[in-house]
C-alpha cells in the first residue's frame, strides 16, 4: 500500500507526461479537458485493478481494500482538478458542479466494497413492471362474476391511462440499487438542490411511487444541507427516505458498515492536497469554499 502523498506523486507524474502532448495539440480546450479527465480516470482504474489483485493475493479484508481504493480515487480527483485548471481556468459554476460530480461515485465505493452484507442489483425494467401490473389487473377482472361484455369494457377503460404512459418511457434506473436483509433499496445521490429541479423532482416522485407499489424502498442521499422547495417536496412525501449532510454519512455507515465521514476527516484535506497553483486561483476567485464534502 502507498500513502496519499506517494499516490499524489504517482498521479502527478503521469499527468505531467500526458499534459505535454495535450498542450501542443490543436484540439480545443474543452476537448483537451475531456481527454485528460479520461486518461486520469483510466489510469486510476488501472491502479485500482492492481490493488484488487494484490488484495486477493494477500487476502485483505474489504476495509483495507476500500481504504486504498478511496485513497486512489480521491487523489485522482485532486489531479483532475489541477489539470483542468491548467488547461482551462475554473469559474464558479464549473467548479462547484465538478466537486458535486465527484461526490456520488466516491460514496458509492462504500456500497461496492461493503463491510456489511449487501448485494448490488440491477434496476427494475419499467416495461416488465408495466406488463406485470396489466396482467394482474386483467386476471382480477376475469375473476369477477360479470358478463363477458362488462369485463371487456373494464379492460378497455383500464388500458386508457397506459396509452398515456406509453407516449413517454419511464426510466426506473437511479444512481444505486442494492438488496440487504431481503429488502430492495433504490438510491439517488444529489450534491444539492437548485431552482431548476422541478422536472427532476417530478420524475423522482413518479419513480419512487412505482418502487413503493412494488414493496421496495427509495433513499435520497444529499451532500449539502438544503431547504430548497423541491428538496422539501421529496422529504415530505411518503415515497423517499431522505438523508442530508451528516445524516447522509450516518445512513451510508448504517447500510455499509463503513464510516465514510470519519475516513474523509482523517484523509481528505483539499486545501492542503491541491497544488499551490490551483489553490492560488481558487483563493483569488472565491472558490475555496466549495472544496468541502
Amino acid at each position: 500500500m502507498q500513502t496519499k502523498t506517494q499516490w499524489l506523486e504517482n498521479f502527478r507524474c503521469y499527468a505531467e507526461k500526458m499534459e505535454r502532448s495535450l498542450f501542443t495539440s490543436q484540439k480545443s480546450k474543452k476537448d483537451k479537458t475531456s481527454e485528460i479527465n479520461k486518461l486520469i480516470k483510466s489510469y486510476s482504474d488501472e491502479k485500482i485493478l492492481l490493488v484488487q489483485k494484490q488484495a486477493i493475493s494477500e487476502k485483505w479484508d474489504n476495509e483495507r481494500l476500500l481504504n486504498e481504493i478511496l485513497k486512489i480515487t480521491y487523489v485522482s480527483y485532486v489531479v483532475m482538478l489541477e489539470c483542468r485548471n491548467k488547461l482551462r481556468a475554473y469559474e464558479y459554476m464549473d467548479f462547484s458542479r465538478r466537486i458535486g460530480e465527484f461526490w456520488e461515485p466516491f460514496c458509492k465505493l462504500a456500497f461496492k466494497y461493503p463491510l456489511k452484507k449487501l448485494q448490488i442489483i440491477e434496476p427494475r425494467n419499467f416495461e416488465q413492471v408495466k406488463q406485470n401490473i396489466k396482467r394482474n389487473a386483467t386476471e382480477y377482472i376475469d375473476s369477477l362474476e360479470l358478463s363477458y361484455e362488462i369485463k371487456e369494457e373494464l379492460k378497455k377503460l383500464y388500458a386508457i391511462p397506459w396509452t398515456l404512459v406509453n407516449s413517454g418511457g419511464i426510466d426506473l434506473a437511479l444512481d444505486l440499487h442494492f438488496k440487504q436483509g431481503g429488502i430492495c433499496y433504490n438510491c439517488d445521490f444529489k450534491s444539492g438542490f437548485h431552482s431548476n429541479e422541478k422536472g427532476n423532482t417530478n420524475r423522482l416522485l413518479l419513480v419512487a411511487s412505482i418502487y413503493k407499489y412494488l414493496g421496495e424502498k427509495t433513499l435520497l442521499f444529499v451532500r449539502e444541507e438544503n431547504n430548497n422547495n423541491y428538496f422539501q417536496t421529496l422529504k415530505n412525501s411518503n415515497y423517499w427516505e431522505v438523508y442530508c449532510a451528516a445524516d447522509c454519512y450516518s445512513a451510508i455507515k448504517s447500510f455499509t458498515g463503513f464510516d465514510i465521514r470519519a475516513w474523509l476527516n482523517n484523509n481528505v484535506n483539499w486545501e492542503q492536497d491541491i497544488s499551490q497553483e490551483l489553490k492560488t486561483h481558487l483563493q483569488a476567485n472565491g472558490l475555496l469554499k466549495y472544496l468541502t464534502w
